[in-house]
This record gives C-alpha cells, sequence and structure tokens, in this order.
C-alpha cells in the first residue's frame, strides 16, 4: 500500500489531464470540475473494489484527502474479511 498515493495520483493525473497533482491542493484549484469528480471517485471504486457514499464524497477534494478515504475503506475491508473468516 506504500505506492497508493502515487497509483491515485496518477488515476487522477490522467482523468484531469494534469501533469502534476499535489497533494494538499483542492481539485477544484486545479480545475477539476464536478464530471471529472464523478470520473475520479468510479474510478477508485473500480481500482480498489470499495464502495464509495455520497456522504463521503466531500471527502475526494485533494490527493491526501482522498488518499486517506480509500485507505479507511481498505482498512474497513480488511477488518469485515477478517470478521467473516
Amino acid at each position: 500500500m506504500t505506492n497508493l498515493k502515487e497509483e491515485l495520483r496518477a488515476l487522477i493525473a490522467e482523468i484531469a489531464e494534469k501533469d502534476e497533482i499535489p497533494d494538499d491542493v483542492a481539485f477544484k484549484d486545479l480545475g477539476i470540475d464536478s464530471m471529472m469528480g464523478v470520473e475520479i471517485v468510479a474510478a477508485i471504486e473500480r481500482k480498489y473494489q470499495v464502495k464509495i457514499e455520497d456522504s463521503e464524497l466531500v471527502e475526494v477534494t485533494t490527493l491526501s484527502n482522498s488518499m486517506a478515504l480509500v485507505q479507511k475503506k481498505l482498512g474497513a475491508g480488511a477488518v469485515a474479511v477478517n470478521a467473516a473468516e
């Protein structure tokens, strides 16, 4: 999971067609509009097999925030799998 940030950075950069995605700059300040935001969320859900709820969309505003949300989702998934065993 050490490459999670760089994977997310590449994914977001590709969708946004940007060369650089700084860690803590708001996506809106990078020119990423709501439609690109929807694409980013869908791509994250596909890549990491997680479900981002509508109430969590406000967390997908910077690379750092997006990474924290994905880490939380992946951690919760691991807990749920371990509990089922």
